[in-house]
């Protein structure tokens, strides 16, 4: 029987290709690489990417794999904990990140919510690498019951979620960050894994506000390897 559910890291080289290219983008522009990782997991892709940086933060709320992450980078913050509700908690709010590495295993929107919304230092440059599972939902037109997809929905309808996910990411995701200072200046994409159900992008904001200026959001509102 053909399996029809996408692996865990079944898209694993190509997280880590985006990844560095996301490093890669920072030193050329002279920006120093601080990493927040929503979700640690193993540690594959801090061991192919950030072992070599001195400080960063991750989350992970299973307590075996976060006891190996506090192993594995002494010298990181590790928190075991929902990155979601530790992101809209201000968790990690003093150190400017430059690098936000969104991993979850379905949509990525509560943790792109929870950072922007919070009140925290934003860096003046950031890069935001994000593996997405929401596309699966998309396929199987049940988008309207996502609420991050609601907006969209309205605009669009929702048969075109699935097709022109890549253009939506983009779009909300501009919007997200616009609220905290931050305007998109790249931002490439595409679909991965089983069925093309995994949505992987890169973008580079700038924040066009003070960059150490704490903002809250307010409640109205890369090449494929």
């Amino acid at each position: 029987m053909a399996k029809t559910e996408q692996k865990d890291n079944s898209t694993y080289i190509q997280k880590k290709t985006l990844r560095k290219k996301a490093l890669s983008i920072l030193d050329s522009m002279g920006v120093e690489a601080k990493v927040m990782e929503t979700h640690g997991g193993e540690g594959k892709l801090f061991d192919a990417c950030y072992s070599h940086l001195e400080t960063g933060i991750v989350f992970e709320k299973d307590e075996r794999k976060a006891e190996k992450l506090a192993k594995q980078r002494p010298h990181w913050r590790v928190y075991q904990a929902d990155s979601e509700k530790a992101l809209a908690d201000h968790v990690g709010a003093d150190m400017p990140i430059t690098l936000l590495d969104i991993d979850p295993y379905g949509a990525c929107w509560n943790c792109v919510d929870g950072f922007f919304g919070s009140k925290r230092d934003f860096a003046p440059v950031l890069a935001i690498c994000v593996n997405d599972g929401l596309r699966q939902t998309l396929s199987i037109k049940t988008g309207w019951k996502v609420e991050q997809m609601g907006e969209m929905v309205m605009r669009y309808g929702n048969d075109a979620l699935y097709h022109h996910y890549l253009e939506i990411c983009e779009e909300l995701l501009g919007e997200k960050i616009a609220q905290a200072g931050y305007r998109l200046e790249q931002f490439n994409g595409y679909f991965c894994g089983f069925n093309s159900f995994m949505t992987h992008f890169l973008a580079i904001a700038r924040r066009e506000t003070s960059p150490f200026e704490t903002t809250a959001l307010q409640a109205t509102e890369i090449p494929q390897a």
